[in-house]
């Protein structure tokens, strides 16, 4: 793994800082208050402007994600088919809300508007793999696929 200091290396200013923040989120999965210091020192831009991009942007992440990345699929197609219930459903069984990470670090879960399966819906992707048609039964099974 790279340092910080070397995924930066290549970028400076402020034109540069949505790009840098892209680059060392994709090396450490996530942007810790450490990395932003980080990005303060080497382009030049303030503190409380870096974070108020990284929050403004939902593709940043501040905390670290599990191993395994849940997006519950909540557009129009879906809702109508029982996401509802389905997040309901992934919250018990995971005891964990949106933007949080399991007790084991296993999973991390995510609500988004669409992920253009609808016509699977109600649809969740795992680290990138569709899953669709689902109902209680077969979210168990699919999470039984996950380490």
């Amino acid at each position: 793994m790279k340092s910080v200091e070397e995924v930066l290396s290549g970028y400076f200013g402020r034109g540069d800082l949505i790009a840098a923040l892209e680059a060392i989120q994709k090396e450490f999965g996530y942007l810790s208050s450490d990395h932003m210091r980080v990005v303060e020192q080497k382009l030049g831009v303030p503190l409380v402007d870096i974070h108020g991009v990284a929050t403004f942007y939902s593709a940043f992440r501040l905390t670290p994600a599990g191993r395994h990345k849940i997006k519950l699929c909540m557009g129009t197609a879906c809702h109508v088919k029982g996401s509802n219930t389905l997040k309901t459903y992934l919250e018990e069984k995971l005891k964990i809300k949106e933007g949080q990470v399991t007790e084991d670090g296993r999973f991390s879960l995510e609500y988004v508007n669409c992920i253009g399966a609808c016509a699977k819906a109600p649809a969740m992707m795992i680290d990138g793999q569709v899953f669709g048609q689902l109902n209680q039964k077969k979210i168990e099974e699919v999470l039984e696929g996950f380490e």
